[in-house]
């Protein structure tokens, strides 16, 4: 893949940033550089956000049903490009080819259902509230509004917002992950094509000052941003302070339950891609898992026998079950972790450290890993690893078990194996979590659902997707009415 400098995509051009600051966009399975993206300053993001407020009348006064023309179109330039982006994304993110084609599949989900904004963002109203008099709440754009989204997926994360952003009447500004800045080029491209008019939808790359002034831009009504917890609570805090609506998605530690009743080889089968997929870089990576009484034994037995046996490699090869991590900082980190687990007192059961992929060595190789009795009360336990690392705990009742669960400041995800349809009900009401798993190792909800999360792991009231995503791009406006009969004309 050749290196070429991205560029941003302002008032309905491609645009060479000046900035003076570049960073490369590496290969992880390589280590070899495919791209070079720009740092854009605050004077480029103005621009883009003066773009899009001069868009914004236009397209807000344009009838639903025709804002939605555009999508339709961009879901089907989607499915027709969709091997091309899923190429992209593994070249520059490491994920599996596979993994890519399901990432770009959930994106495609939230344009489809954002087609559904003439009904989604209809008010309601009642006649004569009192005599004579009607009532009506109606929802209105919000302006313009942006969005920050993280490396670990650059297809589909864009497109929790964007569509139901601009099906509503804003205008969106998309800052993607400066690490993985391709797919959204990719992206652009296809919303080019796709006949938004100018300033509707807009592209600016960039860091820190390029976030910054999205934060404290006066125009930028609105903020969406996933990626870790601290980052996350740095955007909400400086975005709300400056008077701006905002859905800020954290971190997370998700555990899983296993019950003795649990059919081994699903539970273990699905755990694992729970685990090890995507490199555990993911949001809803089950990363710790709580066995129940005798179940602890088969289970660390076969899960070890799978994470031993799982094919790493480049994730354009057919056999790869598994990439790379992000870059060599996260491996460091990574195993770091890992070093730090085992002086805690965990026991490294299945040790990814320091592995080479033949044909691939500078690669950045953290293969699946397994810590036993990982400390419930330990740094480790508290700690979002994001990636390929599977901590064990264990209970000997599903009240223990739940008390493990709840037992982290983070509050994204929690599942459980069982084939009792009590012990089910019992987690899934006392679970402290926002997307609760049954039988399920990783419960991701389709486009039609909220992406919910509590506690540390979100940040804000309306989640991203379905009906929260059209909440949050519309403010209601109420209003009012009464026409006496003594004010008409008389014909």
């Amino acid at each position: 893949m050749p290196n070429y400098q991205l560029l941003n995509y302002i008032g309905g051009e491609w645009k060479r940033s000046s900035a003076s600051e570049m960073l490369d966009v590496i290969n992880p399975a390589t280590a070899q550089t495919i791209a070079t993206v720009a740092l854009s300053p605050a004077a480029e993001v103005d621009e883009a956000v003066q773009k899009a407020q001069t868009a914004y009348n236009g397209w807000r006064a344009t009838p639903v049903g025709d804002r939605i023309q555009p999508l339709f179109r961009l879901k089907m330039l989607l499915e027709e490009h969709l091997d091309e982006i899923a190429r992209t994304i593994t070249e520059e993110c490491g994920k599996t080819y596979k993994e890519s084609i399901g990432e770009m599949r959930r994106g495609i989900e939230n344009v489809e259902v954002a087609c559904g904004a003439p009904i989604l963002m209809q008010g309601y109203n009642n006649e004569d509230i009192a005599s004579g008099i009607d009532e009506h709440m109606i929802r209105q754009p919000l302006g313009v509004v942006a969005a920050i989204t993280p490396f670990n997926f650059p297809g589909m994360i864009p497109l929790w917002f964007l569509p139901y952003a601009v099906a509503t009447g804003n205008c969106f500004i998309l800052k993607p992950s400066e690490k993985v800045p391709m797919t959204t080029q990719k992206l652009f491209g296809l919303i080019e094509k796709a006949g938004f008019p100018a300033g509707v939808l807009q592209l600016v790359n960039g860091g820190a000052e390029t976030v910054n002034t999205l934060l404290d831009h006066p125009l930028v009504r609105a903020i969406s941003f996933v990626g870790s917890t601290p980052v996350a609570k740095y955007v909400y805090s400086r975005a709300t302070a400056n008077g701006k609506r905002a859905q800020c998605q954290g971190g997370a530690k998700n555990p899983t339950v296993i019950m003795p009743d649990a059919d081994l080889e699903t539970s273990t089968r699905i755990m694992a891609d729970s685990a090890f997929g995507c490199a555990g870089q993911r949001c809803l990576a089950s990363s710790v898992a709580i066995t129940v009484g005798n179940a602890r034994a088969p289970f660390l037995e076969q899960m070890s026998d799978i994470a031993s046996s799982r094919k790493v490699g480049y994730g354009l090869d057919a056999a790869t079950e598994m990439g790379p991590v992000i870059n060599a900082k996260s491996k460091e980190r990574i195993e770091g972790l890992i070093a730090k687990g085992e002086a805690e007192g965990a026991q490294v059961i299945v040790d990814g450290r320091q592995k080479k992929v033949q044909g691939y060595e500078d690669g950045y190789w953290v293969f699946p890993t397994i810590l036993d009795n990982v400390h419930p009360d330990s740094s480790l336990a508290h700690t979002e690893i994001f990636g390929p690392v599977l901590s064990l705990m264990h209970a000997q009742t599903v009240d223990e078990a739940i008390a493990l669960v709840n037992n982290r400041a983070f509050g994204n995800m929690a599942c459980i194996f069982t084939a009792s349809g009590a012990v089910a009900r019992q987690f899934r009401y006392g679970a402290d979590a926002g997307n609760i798993g049954i039988n399920i190792g990783v419960a991701a909800p389709m486009a039609f659902f909220p992406f919910s999360g509590w506690n540390e792991s979100f940040f804000g009231d309306l989640h991203a997707q379905s009906r929260h995503g059209v909440e949050f791009y519309t403010q209601t406006k109420v209003v009012v009415e009464r026409w006496p009969k003594e004010w008409s004309r008389q014909f």
